[in-house]
């Protein structure tokens, strides 16, 4: 009977050691949440880094999940109001035009990340848009970097090659536009007259925006806004250009021939490359810039997103040095997710990888992804504030008075005065 009570001791014992060692395991492993808003893009990457990171550090998982992105901004930013942290994530999206607002109007919700991430390895506009009295939040994901993509056995055909287009400025492609409009009947570019984006790169082109660097607004003294506004209405004028409405309209005007080419961030070759049966007939060049404008050049940006870690977070520590690590430092990371969904990250030291290099014979045997990688790396920093969507709806409600020729110290007056109005 006391041999038996001694084996039961024993066996309990040991019990009792696995149950601790397991409590100690379930312990030392942890989750990362993250929220994203496409699961084909910005979420497939996000899971490719988590793997990565979960190799080097197997008590780590991650739990992404997707939302509309409509859906995720209105939960984060009723979250973040309501001063309750429970239910956030360790790390969430932001787009890149918003990254001010939820900064500004939510002091101390995001953790600074500059004791562990080397800023200057990543393009200095996507740091700058970031960063608030010197600290920087972000880790900077992807660019909307823009160019100008053209059906390019079109234009040869009316006499323009590649070196034709390359560094031009805008009144010069209304010349070629015109030009191949007389000689094919061909319309260059399609319009979205509910759309500001074309105003916005030519601004952000030459380094300017609708706000000062202080937040201030910078809508009736800014001379780069009238010179885009006046160039955009040269390009109506020229009659070289389409009315479109909404995405789908825009997409298949330049994808079905109808217009000729378009304007706009890299995250458009996807959908271009998407007709297979025009391999061969893309070209790609940089934006044109703004005629006579000082500090004109010809790269500029439209969309783009970054990462951003809760300083609520349980799991702070080990989310920072994630990012850190995989989208920080990982170059092999940048050329997989460039590969699988085309998402070109903001990470310097990626331009060299074999990925960036490859030529593309969909445009024509041109390494597309160095070209926009290069840009990339020249495009002015603007700080886009926190009003930024309040005043590209001021821009879009004068769109009318801008197509029709309107005078553009009357249009510029009426946005400034809109915009004032809603930032008070």
């Amino acid at each position: 009977m006391i041999r038996n009570s001694a084996r039961w001791t024993r066996t309990l014992a040991v019990a009792l050691t696995g149950i601790s060692m397991l409590s100690v395991t379930a312990a030392s492993a942890l989750e990362i949440t993250v929220w994203c808003w496409d699961p084909n893009f910005n979420g497939a990457t996000m899971k490719e880094a988590g793997a990565r990171y979960t190799a080097l550090h197997p008590d780590v998982t991650f739990n992404i999940v997707d939302f509309a992105k409509a859906d995720l901004e209105q939960k984060l930013q009723a979250q973040l109001a309501s001063g309750t942290t429970d239910g956030l994530p360790d790390i969430v999206l932001i787009e890149d035009y918003g990254a001010q607002k939820y900064l500004q109007s939510f002091p101390g919700a995001f953790e600074a990340l500059n004791s562990a991430v080397d800023y200057s390895t990543f393009a200095p506009y996507k740091v700058e848009l970031a960063t608030v009295n010197g600290q920087t939040y972000s880790l900077p994901f992807d660019s909307g970097v823009t160019g100008y993509f053209y059906r390019s056995d079109l234009l040869q055909a009316a006499g323009y090659d590649a070196a034709a287009l390359e560094n031009i400025t805008w009144d010069k492609l209304i010349e070629i536009g015109t030009d191949v409009k007389a000689k094919t009947g061909g319309i260059l570019l399609p319009i979205d007259p509910n759309d500001a984006g074309w105003l916005r790169i030519m601004m952000q082109s030459a380094g300017s925006w609708y706000f000062n660097a202080d937040g201030s607004v910078h809508i009736a003294d800014n001379p780069v806004l009238k010179a885009s506004i006046e160039t955009y209405q040269r390009l109506i004028a020229a009659g070289i250009s389409k009315p479109v409405a909404g995405w789908t309209e825009y997409t298949g005007s330049f994808t079905s021939g109808d217009t000729l080419s378009t304007f706009t961030g890299v995250w458009m070759t996807a959908t271009i490359k998407a007709n297979a049966d025009q391999s061969g007939m893309w070209g790609i060049a940089p934006i044109p810039s703004l005629d006579g404008v000082e500090g004109a050049t010809n790269a500029s940006n439209l969309g783009g997103s970054s990462w951003y870690v809760l300083a609520s977070s349980a799991e702070k520590a080990e989310a920072v040095d994630f990012l850190a690590e995989i989208w920080g430092k990982d170059v092999d990371f940048y050329q997989k997710i460039l590969v699988d969904q085309g998402a070109l990250g903001s990470l310097l030291a990626a331009r060299d990888g074999e990925a960036y290099k490859a030529s593309d014979a969909f445009f024509g045997g041109a390494p597309v992804w160095q070209n926009f990688s290069d840009w990339l790396a020249a495009i002015p920093a603007v700080n886009y504030g926190i009003f930024t969507n309040e005043a590209d709806a001021a821009v879009v409600a004068q769109i009318p008075a801008i197509t029709s020729g309107g005078n553009v110290d009357e249009i510029i007056a009426a946005i400034d005065a809109q915009v004032r109005q809603q930032v008070q």
